[in-house]
C-alpha cells in the first residue's frame, strides 16, 4: 500500500487535474443544465464508474497494453468518438419537448449509461492512469497492482466530489434558464454539438496525448 505521503501527493494533483474541464466536465455541465440536479448526478455516478473501470484495468496491467499496442488503442478511441457523434447527431435531429420544473428530457438510467460510457471509452483517462499514476508505484511498499488500486480509488472519489461540485452549481442555474427562450436550445443545439465536439476530441487522441 502506498504510504500517506504518496496519497496525499497524488490526491492534490489529481484534484488539480479534475477541476481543468474536459469531457468528463463538459458532459456533466450539459446533462445537469438541460436535465436537472438528478439527472446531473446520475451522469456522475456514471462516468466515476467509468473511472473505476479504468483503475481497475490499470491494475491488472491492461492499460499497459493499451498504450503500448496502436491497435487497441485506435479500437477504443474509434469506439468512443462513434459513440458520442451517434449520439450528438440523434440530438440534433430531435425536437425537444416542451419542459417543466420537474421534467427532464433524459432519464436518469440513460445519463448514467452514457456517463458510464463517456469514460469508459475515452481513452485520455486511460492515458492519464498509464503516465502519471505509474509515478507513486513504489517497488518497496508492497504489489503494484494493489498500489495502483488504492491510488485510482482516491481518484475516483475526488471525482465525485469535484464533479458532483459541478452538476450541482450547473443545475442551480436550470430554472432560470426554464423561464425563458434558452433551453430548448441548450437541450438540442448546444448539447447535441457538445456530443459531436466529444468524439472529435477523442477521435484526434493520440498515444502520446495527455489528459
Amino acid at each position: 500500500m502506498p504510504d500517506l505521503g504518496s496519497i496525499i501527493t497524488f490526491g492534490v494533483a489529481s484534484i488539480a487535474l479534475l477541476l481543468i474541464p474536459g469531457p468528463a466536465v463538459i458532459y456533466i455541465l450539459n446533462r445537469s443544465v438541460s436535465d436537472g440536479r438528478e439527472v446531473g448526478l446520475a451522469a456522475v455516478a456514471g462516468l466515476e464508474l467509468g473511472n473505476m473501470v479504468h483503475v481497475v484495468a490499470a491494475s491488472a496491467g491492461l492499460s499497459a497494453v493499451l498504450a503500448t499496442s496502436a491497435t487497441a488503442f485506435n479500437t477504443v478511441k474509434w469506439l468512443g468518438a462513434g459513440y458520442l457523434v451517434f449520439v450528438g447527431v440523434r440530438t440534433l435531429l430531435m425536437r425537444p419537448a416542451t419542459m417543466s420544473g420537474d421534467s427532464t428530457s433524459v432519464t436518469l438510467k440513460r445519463s448514467f449509461t452514457q456517463g458510464v460510457v463517456v469514460n469508459t471509452l475515452n481513452p485520455k483517462v486511460a492515458l492519464f492512469f498509464v503516465s502519471y499514476l505509474p509515478q507513486f508505484i513504489d517497488a518497496d511498499k508492497g504489489a503494484a497492482w494493489s498500489q495502483a488500486l488504492v491510488l485510482g480509488t482516491v481518484f475516483v472519489l475526488i471525482g465525485c466530489c469535484t464533479d458532483g461540485m459541478y452538476a450541482l452549481t450547473a443545475s442551480a442555474l436550470r430554472n432560470k434558464l426554464l423561464t425563458g427562450r434558452t433551453l430548448p436550445i441548450v437541450q438540442r443545439y448546444v448539447a447535441g454539438s457538445v456530443f459531436i465536439a466529444l468524439g472529435v476530441m477523442a477521435a484526434t487522441t493520440s498515444p502520446a496525448s495527455s489528459k
